[in-house]
């Protein structure tokens, strides 16, 4: 499946949630599809969470 595919799946199930659920459920489905993405991003072994640990354990010390 290509991105644009992908993008468009992901708009219309948007869609389908605000005008059917509502603002609320249009942002549960938006902030979960965010969750899924990173997560399959992860297990896919593009995206390493300890970069990120390290980039907030670095932010903190500048406070």
């Amino acid at each position: 499946m290509n991105l644009a595919l992908a993008g468009m799946l992901a708009g219309m199930a948007l869609g389908f949630a605000g005008y059917f659920g509502g603002f609320a459920a249009f942002l549960l489905v938006a902030a979960l599809g965010v969750v899924g993405f990173v997560v399959g991003r992860v297990l896919e072994g593009d995206l390493d969470l300890s970069d990120l640990g390290d980039l907030l354990r670095s932010r903190d010390r500048r406070r």
